[in-house]
Protein backbone atom coordinates (compact mmCIF):
# COMPACT_ATOMS: atom_id res chain seq x y z
CA UNK A 1 0.00 0.00 0.00
CA UNK A 2 1.81 3.30 -0.77
CA UNK A 3 -0.66 5.50 1.53
CA UNK A 4 -1.23 5.20 5.08
CA UNK A 5 -4.78 4.23 6.46
CA UNK A 6 -5.35 7.30 8.05
CA UNK A 7 -5.18 9.06 4.74
CA UNK A 8 -8.19 5.94 3.66
CA UNK A 9 -10.45 6.65 6.47
CA UNK A 10 -9.52 10.59 5.96
CA UNK A 11 -10.96 10.07 2.53
CA UNK A 12 -13.87 7.93 3.03
CA UNK A 13 -15.23 9.51 6.21
CA UNK A 14 -15.24 13.00 4.44
CA UNK A 15 -16.71 11.20 0.71
CA UNK A 16 -19.39 9.38 2.96
CA UNK A 17 -20.94 12.29 4.70
CA UNK A 18 -20.85 14.59 1.78
CA UNK A 19 -22.32 11.75 -0.24
CA UNK A 20 -25.15 11.12 1.94
CA UNK A 21 -26.13 14.93 1.75
CA UNK A 22 -25.53 15.19 -2.08
CA UNK A 23 -27.47 11.90 -2.90
CA UNK A 24 -31.02 13.15 -0.64
CA UNK A 25 -30.68 16.85 -1.85
CA UNK A 26 -33.09 18.44 -3.83
CA UNK A 27 -31.10 21.36 -3.93
CA UNK A 28 -28.52 22.25 -6.96
CA UNK A 29 -26.29 24.97 -5.14
CA UNK A 30 -26.33 22.53 -2.41
CA UNK A 31 -25.22 19.51 -4.81
CA UNK A 32 -23.14 22.26 -6.28
CA UNK A 33 -21.33 23.08 -3.45
CA UNK A 34 -20.74 19.40 -2.18
CA UNK A 35 -18.82 18.96 -5.59
CA UNK A 36 -16.76 22.24 -4.92
CA UNK A 37 -16.14 21.14 -1.41
CA UNK A 38 -14.95 17.78 -3.26
CA UNK A 39 -13.16 18.76 -5.58
CA UNK A 40 -11.07 21.06 -3.48
CA UNK A 41 -10.55 17.82 -1.20
CA UNK A 42 -9.16 15.99 -3.67
CA UNK A 43 -6.56 18.64 -4.41
CA UNK A 44 -5.21 18.70 -1.43
CA UNK A 45 -5.41 14.94 -0.70
CA UNK A 46 -2.50 12.23 -1.32
CA UNK A 47 -2.04 12.32 -4.52
CA UNK A 48 -1.06 8.07 -4.58
CA UNK A 49 -4.09 7.81 -3.00
CA UNK A 50 -5.98 10.21 -5.73
CA UNK A 51 -4.25 8.47 -8.58
CA UNK A 52 -5.34 5.02 -7.01
CA UNK A 53 -9.27 5.32 -7.11
CA UNK A 54 -9.18 7.57 -10.15
CA UNK A 55 -7.44 5.59 -12.05
CA UNK A 56 -5.13 7.95 -14.13
CA UNK A 57 -8.29 9.84 -14.94
CA UNK A 58 -7.39 14.06 -14.35
CA UNK A 59 -11.13 14.51 -13.82
CA UNK A 60 -12.31 12.07 -11.72
CA UNK A 61 -14.61 13.68 -8.57
CA UNK A 62 -14.03 17.30 -10.85
CA UNK A 63 -16.33 17.16 -13.18
CA UNK A 64 -20.03 17.93 -12.86
CA UNK A 65 -20.88 15.30 -15.40
CA UNK A 66 -19.71 12.32 -13.81
CA UNK A 67 -19.49 13.74 -10.01
CA UNK A 68 -22.40 11.31 -8.99
CA UNK A 69 -21.01 8.50 -10.21
CA UNK A 70 -17.37 8.74 -9.43
CA UNK A 71 -18.71 9.30 -5.66
CA UNK A 72 -19.72 6.05 -5.78
CA UNK A 73 -16.86 4.71 -7.18
CA UNK A 74 -14.48 6.36 -5.05
CA UNK A 75 -16.39 5.36 -1.76
CA UNK A 76 -16.83 1.80 -3.12
CA UNK A 77 -12.84 1.60 -3.30
CA UNK A 78 -12.18 3.43 0.04
CA UNK A 79 -14.42 0.48 1.77
CA UNK A 80 -12.76 -1.74 -0.07
CA UNK A 81 -8.99 -0.67 0.87
CA UNK A 82 -10.34 0.16 4.71
CA UNK A 83 -11.22 -3.44 4.66
CA UNK A 84 -8.18 -4.53 3.86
Amino acid sequence: MQFSHDSIASAYAFFHQKWRVYSQSQLAWQQDDIEYAISSYVVSMDPNLYGALSNGRPDFLKSHATFAADMVEAIDQLESLLGE
